[in-house]
């Protein structure tokens, strides 16, 4: 048993070993970190700044936003093998009953939503035309990596070479 002396306390670094297993583990199991606390008799934030200490992945958070796509399931499952964190992309029909389904206010609420969402994330990828490029980037107030796929206005479904598509995703996640 290998003991440490910290000042008047003697502590056991076995046991300190076995207690952050046990926490990781109930993590692991679904537990939240309240319950983890609560069963194990500690406190909450020792479960959360034990997990912030061992963090390996933080921040760097990527979606990717696209219309009108094509391929788009093909699109969205190579985005998803990624760990792509929010993928957001319509096929051009899809855009369109996207517009249809909603009265003015409810379509506002609905699109300001989104640009919360996404602008929440660290990165974002907008796959798109030149115009709607520049004009993600001046809503969102950050750097939008843009995916051209064709010229203002496009008005039918493009097609998005994936094999480029994943190239950018990850350049820009390194």
């Amino acid at each position: 048993m290998e003991l440490i002396r910290l000042g008047d306390k003697i502590v056991s670094r076995r046991k300190i070993d076995q207690a952050i297993n046990r926490i990781l583990n109930l993590r692991m199991k679904g537990l939240s970190q309240t319950e983890v606390a609560q069963r194990l008799g500690v406190d909450r934030t020792l479960v959360c700044r034990l997990e912030n200490l061992g963090e390996v992945r933080k921040g760097r958070s990527l979606a990717v936003v696209g219309f009108p796509i094509l391929n788009k399931k093909e699109v969205e499952a190579a985005l998803e093998r990624e760990g792509v964190d929010l993928v957001f992309i319509m096929s051009e029909e899809e855009r369109w009953q996207y517009i249809k389904q909603k009265n003015g206010v409810d379509l506002f609420d609905s699109i300001m939503e989104q640009i919360a969402k996404v602008h929440s994330f660290d990165q974002v990828i907008l796959i798109g035309s030149n115009k709607r490029i520049k004009i993600f980037e001046a809503v969102l107030d950050k750097e939008v990596v843009g995916f051209e796929i064709g010229e203002s206005p496009i008005q039918e479904d493009k097609f998005v070479n994936i094999d480029e598509l994943i190239k950018l995703v990850r350049a820009v996640k390194e």
